[in-house]
């Protein structure tokens, strides 16, 4: 059976505005917030452990995410920020929220910092699937800052270093350091210094998110391992007004440097219109598989593409591909992919290995 790593997730979030608990099953979550006002603000959960395991998601980029507060929406407000100040402590909030759920939770959810943590966790993940009669292991959660203005000064990267951030991206929408989505513009001279002081920890760069201009100078920029966590092929997405996804251009670039995008399995992602098309139901996964086929055929090989789904990052089930109900249904990519032409190296790739070389290479020894 294929192990899939999943490139992005606003776990920590969840946690902490909405009081989600992942260690519990996705329908148990809906049923809770059946009457709240959750679900009409983040959508109806695509998340819950025993959904990970039906999968076997072994691996989950987990965010440390903060909302600035000129683009705040709705009544959930205890995540946002307006000066760096504010953006350090929000996000140490996220970060405190992923220590408490494996000091709770740890045979269900554990922090993956070293090559040496991750090694030790695919060994167990291996155990399991070749023993289906042993405990389930836990899922792997590697953190990952989305938006940079919770780093004070350039010089703060080696903190969060050392609290165990392994990538880092610079912008949400836009931050001090680059300009974002909906907020475009260039990185700043705070931001080359701080992906200076990144590479020198060995940091991974995540453009997701950065400015069409402020991706390609930091393609052009960065010295260490460059990926997009969670971004479509803007090429494929109709009418799209936003500066939210990667040009052809930018993709071939990320491919020259050895870098990987996740693909985002949500609807607005994959048609811009879709509900003008029909809704959820006019919206399958094999708008999903063109996705991950366009990066293919840019690149010539299934080096450089892979999961992202960024779940539940301000969406639900409700806007997701109709095959999709819980995070349990991603394996349904699989004879997709095998229809497509695609080998078992090939989807083995796309759905772990091509993050795992990330992983392994990248990650600190110990």
């Amino acid at each position: 059976m294929t192990l899939i790593i999943d490139a992005h997730q606003d776990l920590a979030w969840n946690m902490v505005n909405l009081g989600r608990d992942y260690t519990r099953s996705a329908y148990e979550i809906r049923q809770d917030e059946k009457n709240t006002p959750i679900p009409a603000f983040n959508g109806n959960t695509l998340l819950g452990w025993p959904q990970y395991q039906q999968a076997n998601v072994a691996i989950v980029f987990g965010t440390l995410y903060c909302t600035p507060r000129r683009l705040d929406q709705g009544e959930f407000k205890t995540q946002n920020y307006e000066t760096p100040q504010e953006a350090h402590a929000c996000y140490r909030q996220n970060l405190e929220a992923y220590f408490r759920l494996i000091d709770q939770h740890p045979q269900k959810f554990c922090l993956l910092f070293s090559q040496a943590d991750l090694n030790e966790h695919l060994e167990k993940w291996q155990d399991h699937l070749q023993e289906q009669s042993s405990p389930p292991p836990p899922v792997g959660i590697i953190i990952l800052m989305e938006g940079a203005d919770g780093i004070q000064a350039p010089e703060e990267v080696e903190q969060w270093h050392t609290w165990g951030v392994r990538l880092i991206g610079p912008a949400w929408a836009g931050t001090r350091y680059c300009g974002g989505t909906r907020e475009p513009g260039p990185l700043t001279k705070a931001g080359y210094t701080l992906l200076d002081h990144m590479a020198d920890l060995g940091l991974i760069l995540d453009i997701s998110h950065m400015d069409h201009q402020s991706a390609r100078q930091a393609l052009d920029h960065y010295a260490g391992q460059v990926i997009a966590s969670h971004a479509n092929a803007e090429a494929l997405i109709n009418h799209i007004p936003i500066n939210r996804h990667l040009k052809n251009e930018t993709i071939h670039q990320l491919i020259e440097r050895n870098g990987v995008m996740g693909i985002v399995p949500l609807n607005s992602f994959l048609a811009w219109n879709w509900r003008d098309l029909g809704g959820r139901d006019a919206i399958g996964l094999d708008k999903y598989i063109a996705q991950i086929d366009h990066v293919c055929q840019l690149a010539g090989n299934t080096h450089h593409v892979a999961i992202g789904t960024d779940f539940d990052g301000g969406f639900g089930v409700e806007s997701v591909p109709h095959e999709i109900d819980t995070i349990a249904d991603l394996p349904k990519l699989i004879p997709l992919l095998e229809e497509k032409g695609y080998n078992q190296d090939d989807v083995d790739r796309i759905l772990s290995g091509n993050w795992l070389r990330i992983l392994q290479n990248n990650l600190p020894t110990s």
